[in-house]
């Protein structure tokens, strides 16, 4: 067994103990969980990194040209968006809840992926690399703000009806919530722009049929502004709490139409094979 293989088995069963690390502490306050839940996380990101770095090596490619290669960079963005905001914000109550996704992305990849050696060599530009994976953590990062966009909207409903389960009290206030939504809409925009410019560099050089009407494209960008004005009423007119969640939440319904019902519907360059 190479190293790839071995790191592609490990990497579900390390994401596994994460995520029952952070539901022991979240739930039953277990003392070994709460003191090396990050550490554990700390451990399988880093061994994650090693298995891209690897596949990219041993296969002349980015990570990204099948669908189980894109879960697998989409399982790693989402568990380290995670981590930059749970040491950002010292707020580690929400782990459990997030870490169940990048599991269940890696279990999939880890279960079908396949060794490519022969791939289009469109794929195995660095700038294809770098586009896409700017795109991923980006779409990671939205769907970071929408899951603590959606914890804020049900525990302001819990205090709104003067209810309070188990769950919303070990949740963090609603301020630490908001501030970690926002966060993960920050590194969205960001990674975004990463992307986007990117693609601008790189997309009219690999394809003759470049166009900025492309419909993902107008979608992201579409997005970027949204999030984009969101943040700058933030600054300008403290918009704040519940109306900062909507968008943040809008955000992510909107992205997963982008890539799901656009792709299914229409055509254009970020189609091929």
């Amino acid at each position: 067994m190479n190293i790839i293989s071995f790191l592609n088995i490990l990497l579900p069963f390390g994401y596994a103990v994460a995520v029952y690390a952070y539901g022991k502490a979240f739930f039953a306050d277990t003392p070994w969980a709460k003191s090396s839940k990050r550490w554990i996380l700390l451990s399988v990101i880093g061994t994650h990194i090693v298995y891209l770095a690897a596949r990219t090596t041993a296969f002349s490619h980015p990570p990204a040209t099948t669908v189980y290669e894109v879960l697998t960079l989409l399982a790693f963005t989402t568990s380290a968006a995670y981590y930059v905001i749970e040491s950002r914000t010292g707020n580690r109550e929400t782990g459990y809840f997030i870490l169940n996704i990048p599991f269940f992305f890696q279990l999939v990849s880890s279960l079908f992926i396949k060794d490519l050696l022969e791939v289009p060599e469109i794929l195995r530009s660095n700038y294809f690399g770098f586009h896409v994976t700017a795109a991923l953590a980006g779409y990671s990062a939205i769907t970071l703000s929408a899951v603590y966009g959606f914890l804020y909207l049900m525990l302001y409903h819990e205090i709104k009806q003067t209810r309070f389960g188990a769950v919303y009290r070990k949740l963090p206030s609603l301020e630490n919530l908001e501030r970690m939504s926002v966060m993960a809409i920050w590194l969205a925009f960001f990674f975004l722009a990463a992307a986007m410019l990117a693609g601008v560099v790189w997309l009219p050089q690999a394809f003759s049929d470049f166009s900025y009407a492309d419909p993902k494209l107008i979608g992201t960008v579409f997005i970027w502004l949204l999030y984009g004005a969101a943040l700058a009423a933030r600054r300008s007119t403290r918009w704040k709490g519940r109306k900062m969640m909507i968008v943040a939440i809008s955000g992510f319904v909107i992205s997963i139409f982008s890539l799901t019902a656009v792709n299914m519907l229409l055509s254009g360059f970020h189609r091929f094979n």
